[in-house]
């Protein structure tokens, strides 16, 4: 595993880089389930910032939210799956800073992630400008609300959709929260990411079923399972490709295994 993480992370193609955290990921859940363990202990009693050389999906997707303060992780990249994620789920995160980590550990720290600086132990007269910085975040968020319930239209009377895109049921609340006009995308994927056997059909439908009904008639679009190329799931059994990103994948997956 090691091996082939490595290949990608020699790699010109910055996006392609990033997917050696997820061949990495892949083997050391192998390894996890043959060992009998879990690849990964997150669970906390109070909020804390996640400090990692990275995050593969199957663990990103696992952590409880509320939880999670930000992510910082030394290895990575914008394209990175923590990166995506992180902004799907609202949450601060530096990622790839390329040292050791071992300073953050234990310690109160504050993640600023407009800039991408990390504060550790900041002193008063920091900590009450962040604050600051914070408490005007939440007030650009509160006027957002203002436009909550009125029609997407622009000056010249053009009528835009405004869709949100979510990864499961659980993203629902808060495309309802701000008002979006429909899912512009569901990605079906992470109902399987998140087990460790496929999902059966009745488990798919009922939650297609629950995302359609909770948004009450708006627009839901649900996206074909997108699994291959860097989204790789260990019971797929899927072979290896020199280029997996135009390869054996998403629609063609589906269309090939219909079952």
């Amino acid at each position: 595993g090691d091996n082939f993480a490595e290949m990608f992370a020699a790699m010109d193609d910055e996006y392609m880089k990033g997917r050696a955290v997820d061949v990495k990921d892949i083997s050391e859940r192998v390894l996890a389930t043959l060992h009998g363990t879990s690849a990964v202990d997150l669970t906390e009693d109070e909020p804390v910032i996640i400090v990692s050389d990275d995050l593969a999906p199957s663990e990103t997707v696992q952590m409880d939210k509320s939880k999670v303060l930000a992510f910082i992780t030394s290895k990575g990249s914008v394209n990175s799956h923590t990166a995506i994620l992180a902004r799907t789920m609202n949450i601060p995160a530096i990622v790839g800073i390329g040292e050791d980590l071992n300073r953050f550990d234990g310690r109160f720290s504050v993640v600023d992630g407009f800039t991408g600086i990390v504060y550790i132990e900041p002193d008063s007269e920091t900590l009450q400008r962040l604050e600051e910085k914070k408490k005007q975040d939440e007030e650009n968020r509160e006027l957002l609300q203002k436009l909550k319930g009125q029609e997407s239209i622009t000056m010249d009377g053009t009528r835009v959709n405004v869709y949100a895109n979510i990864g499961g049921l659980g993203d629902v609340a808060d495309v309802l929260l701000n008002d979006a006009d429909g899912i512009g995308l569901f990605r079906s994927e992470f109902l399987y990411l998140e087990k460790n056997d496929y999902p059966d059909e009745n488990e798919q439908f009922m939650v297609y079923k629950k995302v359609v009904q909770n948004m009450g008639g708006k627009k839901v679009v649900i996206r074909t399972l997108d699994i291959g190329a860097d989204k790789q799931i260990p019971y797929f059994n899927l072979d290896k490709e020199e280029n997996p990103a135009l390869g054996y994948r998403a629609v063609r997956l589906c269309l090939d295994r219909k079952e």
